[in-house]
């Protein structure tokens, strides 16, 4: 990549602003920064301009969420499987439906728990 590509590809610079700050708030604004994934001036931007700073974590997150909440819905969709193909056989039927419930009512709080995440 020639440097007449990166400058199509990046912000146009502006002016500078100071701040000071003490090493360990610097530390922190660095560290809060690397885990939003975003470069310290972005973030500080970001952050300057009231703006939501999604971080990089919530965003895994948020993905290992709706792999756990389709694992729920694949085994509650086994059980009812097996409650049709086997009805009575292992357990009684009042059991199962109470597990069920259970993995709806996990389903419903996983999705609610990602909506909060993303917003």
């Amino acid at each position: 990549m020639n440097d007449d590509t990166k400058r199509k590809n990046t912000r146009s610079r502006g002016t500078p602003i100071k701040v000071w700050v003490t090493p360990e708030e610097r530390a922190e604004i660095a560290d809060r920064a690397d885990r939003a994934g975003l470069p310290l001036s972005a973030y500080m931007r970001a952050a300057g301009l009231n703006h939501r700073i999604k971080s990089v974590y919530d965003l895994e997150a948020v993905g290992d969420l709706v792999r756990v909440n389709g694992d729920l819905g694949r085994v509650a969709g086994l059980l009812k499987l097996w409650l049709t193909e086997k009805p009575g056989q292992g357990a009684r039927r009042f059991e199962v439906d109470r597990i069920m419930t259970d993995f709806r009512d996990l389903q419903a709080k996983l999705s609610g728990i990602m909506r909060r995440a993303v917003k």
